[in-house]
């Protein structure tokens, strides 16, 4: 023990682990109230770093080139030893990576958690949220099956709807005419390099930016303006032990869903992992259906809703417009509330039926994003988008003019 204890010191001395534990765990205080709703984040933090040690054994076997691409994960499906774990393991956990991470952005929805002094966390948190959506398109691609190819065909496809640049912006992309090994690879290189650096830097400036302000929690009650004579918030408890053994407990949970699919459902009814996706990728034969995988169908809805040319311009322009608007204007969240409370439960009624009527058309177009268009389809489609947008551009108005219930001083 003595002996620990000296070298505990001597790196200590040297890095401060102890002082880092200290004030990111053991010291950091968390109010005393958060439910299971904010156990989300501790599971993203999970499956991020499952996916990086799958995706660093599949690396190892996997061939990045349009010639062996298809049949590598085939090797790695029957020949490599326990290969077909890691590769579920690695396919359900970009589904379950969207699962846990849009119910963590629901929870800030619902709880405020994006109201200062929780702007940069939150823009983090979206920063984070688009890189994912970078890192799941380039390894979409990498199966080399006809939705990874054809799919990765129709979302390229998009840039050249930009005037001008647009054709030329879509070549610079593939790296070529059409979808070919040169954009195989490049994707590969982003895919396990680039974009996973820039996620775990996200990650880390997303804790540090959340630890200097403090965890909301689900009254929106500051916990840090009522201290001891320690300067020990009254409301908090440390983080380490208490939120650490209770998140335990939620984990054991997820693993047994998440083992749950990995065994008996991986492919979820084709939507984990396309039927399409099991054929070779086949320029000359196009699926029946193109969609993208079930995480980018509200988008994709959002895309394909826009009918109509505006102002010189096509239609499938504006519906590029549509589907970045839908995301970008994300970011711009924490300017739009004008609520002088955060909690869902403090707001008044048309805060509440906003949310709600959002979530459901969010729901909604991912639905039809999945679904052949039809007139009926792009109608709802249209609908949905329309509620999706005033769900943020309305918002500085409802937020403004809603009566809201008195928060209590202490949690």
């Amino acid at each position: 023990m003595a002996a620990m204890k000296d070298l505990m010191a001597w790196v200590d001395a040297r890095l401060p682990v102890t002082q880092a534990f200290e004030k990111h765990m053991s010291k950091y205080y968390a109010p005393k109230n958060l439910n299971v709703l904010y156990l989300f984040g501790v599971l993203s933090l999970l499956v991020l770093v499952n996916q990086l040690l799958t995706g660093v054994w599949l690396t190892m076997s996997y061939n990045p080139s349009a010639e062996g691409a298809f049949a590598s994960v085939e090797y790695i499906m029957r020949d490599v030893e326990y290969g077909w774990l890691i590769r579920y393991m690695h396919s359900t956990g970009a589904s379950a990576f969207f699962v846990v991470v849009y119910l963590h952005m629901f929870r800030g929805l619902l709880y405020g958690s994006y109201q200062k002094p929780r702007e940069l966390v939150w823009l983090f948190g979206m920063a984070i949220y688009l890189a994912l959506m970078a890192e799941a398109f380039m390894g979409y691609l990498l199966p080399w099956g006809q939705m990874s190819y054809w799919g990765a065909q129709v979302i390229i496809s998009l840039f050249s709807a930009i005037p001008m640049i647009g054709p030329d912006l879509a070549q610079w992309v593939r790296g070529d005419y059409l979808i070919s090994g040169i954009t195989l690879n490049r994707f590969f290189s982003l895919h396990v390099i680039a974009l996973p650096l820039v996620l775990v830097a996200l990650v880390v400036l997303h804790l540090l930016a959340l630890h200097h302000v403090g965890s909301n929690n689900p009254k929106g009650v500051d916990i840090k303006k009522h201290k001891d004579e320690n300067g020990i918030p009254l409301d908090g408890i440390p983080f380490h032990p208490y939120y650490t053994v209770h998140d335990i407990v939620g984990v054991a949970v997820f693993l047994f869903v998440f083992c749950g699919v990995v065994f008996f459902f991986p492919e979820m009814g084709g939507y984990f992992l396309e039927k399409p996706n099991f054929e070779a990728a086949n320029p000359l034969k196009t699926p029946e259906h193109i969609a993208p995988v079930w995480y980018f169908t509200p988008f994709y809805a959002i895309l394909r809703a826009v009918t109509y040319p505006l102002f010189g311009l096509d239609a499938k322009f504006w519906g590029v417009v549509a589907m970045g608007g839908a995301i970008a204007i994300l970011f711009v969240l924490p300017w739009l509330d004008r609520s002088p409370v955060k909690a869902m439960r403090y707001k008044g009624w048309m805060s509440k039926v906003a949310l709600v009527l959002f979530c459901i058309s969010f729901v909604v177009l991912g639905v039809l994003g999945v679904l052949p268009s039809t007139e009926g389809r792009t109608t709802v489609a249209q609908l949905a988008s329309v509620v999706y947008f005033a769900y943020f551009i309305l918002m500085p108005f409802y937020t403004k003019w809603e009566s809201t219930k008195p928060v209590p001083e202490r949690v």
